[in-house]
């Protein structure tokens, strides 16, 4: 007979957050597939869980999803952690519960923290219907393309964030969105120097020039959805590309900052660039 496989949520922050089943639970089973066993051995070690553990994280899952296979099918049960929260949520773990799946194992959740889910809880912005956009690209371009996607969604976003990347990102958001777009940047969600600031963009990057918002930790950063109910269906490539030689650019960037509420010279950018990989 099959195992189960537990996907167990973990604390983000603070360590009281585990929920009483899930510590049971890993507890319980046999094995404890972790994005990173040092991590979780601390966790483990604090409540006094002795459960043997394998690493499994995004340069080894596809080859450790067979021995996690191997061992359910053998009859053992396995919980899947990540660092911190939810596993799957911009974690590991994906490959492996859909081998569990494919393999008719039984998968079950065993819920808990979230930074998406706290940080939407505490944004004050629209939560009945949002948009969660995991990490950015590293990259300023390819950030700002991706973001120039966004600038008619009306949904509410979710950003996961390195701290290093936090000014930059802001920064591209001003110039994507404008500076007057709603957002809330949390920090250290759960911990002792936890922070949470919503503001208009141009406000938020003012407080993290002058250390208001402190240059440490973990962030979410949520903004308000267009509001532009319009927007939304518009693909501003597709829309530039039917445009582009049928007025001069500097006009279709205008028609299309009132159209989408991105901003003019972002458009005007992105032209310049359609242009470019058109050429070559």
């Amino acid at each position: 007979m099959n195992g189960t496989l537990y996907v167990v949520a973990t604390p983000i922050g603070n360590l009281e957050d585990l929920s009483p089943r899930a510590r049971q639970t890993l507890a319980d089973v046999d094995l404890i597939a972790a994005e990173d066993t040092r991590h979780t051995g601390r966790l483990l070690l604090h409540f006094g869980v002795k459960t043997r553990l394998l690493a499994l994280h995004d340069h080894n899952e596809a080859d450790r999803a067979g021995t996690v296979i191997d061992a359910l099918r053998s009859g053992q049960s396995v919980a899947l952690v990540s660092d911190a929260g939810t596993p799957l949520i911009s974690d590991p773990g994906y490959r492996v519960v859909q081998a569990a799946h494919k393999a008719g194992i039984r998968v079950s959740p065993v819920p808990g923290p979230s930074a998406l889910a706290a940080a939407l809880s505490v944004a004050g912005l629209p939560t009945d219907r949002f948009c969660f956009e995991g990490f950015l690209p590293s990259k300023q371009k390819a950030r700002r393309d991706r973001l120039a996607g966004l600038a008619g969604e009306p949904r509410t976003l979710v950003f996961y964030e390195s701290v290093h990347r936090v000014p930059d990102c802001v920064d591209d958001m001003i110039e994507v969105f404008g500076e007057d777009r709603r957002a809330c940047i949390s920090r250290e969600l759960s911990k002792l120097h936890e922070q949470v600031q919503l503001a208009s963009l141009a406000e938020l990057r003012a407080q993290l020039e002058a250390g208001g918002i402190k240059s440490k930790g973990e962030f979410v950063i949520v903004v308000a959805g267009s509001d532009r109910a319009a927007q939304s269906s518009l693909d501003i490539d597709t829309l530039l590309s039917e445009l582009a030689g049928k007025l001069p650019d500097k006009e279709v960037a205008r028609i299309l900052a009132r159209a989408t509420g991105a901003k003019r010279n972002a458009i005007y950018r992105r032209l310049l660039e359609l242009a470019s990989l058109r050429s070559q």
